[in-house]
């Protein structure tokens, strides 16, 4: 989604140790557990009469294998793409360490000109009606405003909070989201779901914060700057919330027909690129970069993105490792929104949480262009262990149902 286009660059996991601060994309309320297809809520109206009961139980039963399929492979695809888009954006930092914020708008900017030409061929080949791009465009200038406000808000904060604070304050997004689910989408939980997510954002803290002070850290910190950071987090669920909405609202606008992904990502990323470019004047000065010289920073920027000249050094990995990111970076926001369509945005945010942990053991590991490894606490363990048991917990809680629902 648009860590989700920038959203990739929204928060910064920053560990004790050098080589485990990865940029965490989250990019990023459900009352159906991870191995129901959300593509249920869609079809629940649209029933097909069978001349006899053993027809309508074969249909049942078949369908819902294979929504179950759909789900846990777009759900694996989704934790294999975080996973990736962690790690190469560590590697990509190698030859970009010194142009990140380059990096970071290359990409917000780069995805609208890819999503959009994709929209463009899909609507040119009919897969996108005329129907769905009719849908109402505000909500997509909503979306790309909380994000980008989610941006700004997140970099101004993290700018004066210590590292090993973000991740904990992250963890807020995800009750955010099942807020907002909640009233927005009037999605209801068991306790079980509800006591699932929360096991999950305390084995992330857990894991991600094993041997630090972070609660000392904040000793010297104006409550202000830890409170900006959780309201940046409420900006980007509340879109993810939006986006979620707009998938279930168009089933009824499109006559139950499923609204294209690239609908979504292409105007969300377009309105958010938009509300960036206007904020761009202070995302410079957040970054230390005088508006005046930010011309010459991105030519440096695309020199070095490019490996062009003799006179670039410390761009060694360049062109390769960018480009590695950003394509893989494009294919976890693309299956990321995917989760949200069929199933919620509160899965997403769980899939999400589960790559974490995952991505600081393999970054712990010797790799090219980071040899040295990094030994991992034992806490690191006993965080993927309640990790894992909330992940357990919400999957096999049985979603709470409403009376307007079909079996």
């Amino acid at each position: 989604m648009a860590f989700y286009s920038t959203s990739s660059f929204r928060c910064s996991f920053a560990l004790s140790h050098p080589k485990l601060q990865p940029l965490v994309s989250m990019s990023l309320s459900s009352k159906l557990p991870l191995h129901f297809s959300g593509n249920a809520r869609f079809n629940r109206n649209h029933v097909h009469h069978y001349p006899t009961a053993l027809r309508i139980r074969a249909s049942n039963s078949s369908s819902s294998r294979s929504g179950t399929n759909l789900v846990l492979l777009s759900s694996t695809v989704t934790v294999t793409t975080a996973v990736a888009n962690r790690v190469l954006y560590k590697l990509a930092l190698v030859p970009m360490k010194e142009y990140p914020f380059f990096l970071a708008q290359f990409i917000t900017f780069g995805y609208v000109v890819i999503y959009f030409s994709i929209l463009y061929i899909r609507y040119r080949a009919r897969i996108v009606t005329d129907e769905m791009m009719a849908i109402p465009k505000l909500r997509f200038v909503a979306i790309g405003l909380l994000e980008a406000l989610g941006l700004v808000a997140g970099m101004s904060a993290g700018a004066l909070l210590p590292g090993p604070v973000i991740p904990i304050l992250n963890q807020t997004f995800l009750v955010w989201q099942l807020m907002f689910s909640t009233l927005l989408l009037r999605r209801k939980y068991t306790i079980n779901q509800l006591v699932g997510c929360l096991l999950v954002a305390s084995g992330v803290i857990v894991a991600i914060t094993s041997g630090s002070n972070a609660g000392q850290m904040l000793s010297d910190v104006q409550f202000f700057w830890p409170a900006l950071m959780i309201i940046s987090c409420a900006f980007q669920a509340l879109a993810s919330v939006i986006k979620e909405y707009i998938f279930i609202d168009s089933a009824t606008r499109l006559k139950h027909k499923s609204l294209d992904i690239f609908v979504v990502n292409s105007f969300g990323s377009g309105f958010q690129a938009l509300f960036v470019f206007l904020s761009l004047p202070l995302l410079s000065k957040l970054k230390g970069i005088p508006f005046a010289e930010l011309p010459s920073y991105f030519k440096s920027g695309a020199g070095c993105f490019l490996n062009l000249g003799a006179g670039k050094p410390g761009c060694d990995g360049a062109p390769l490792l960018p480009l590695l990111y950003i394509i893989t970076n494009l294919a976890f926001n693309i299956s990321l929104l995917n989760v949200v369509k069929t199933s919620s945005a509160v899965v997403a945010s769980l899939l999400v949480m589960l790559s974490v942990p995952i991505s600081v053991y393999i970054l712990s590991l010797p790799l090219p262009y980071l040899p040295e490894g990094t030994s991992l606490s034992p806490f690191f363990l006993l965080g993927c262990g309640i990790l894992l048991s909330g992940l357990l917990l919400y999957n096999t809680s049985r979603p709470v149902r409403s009376s307007s629902e079909v079996d």
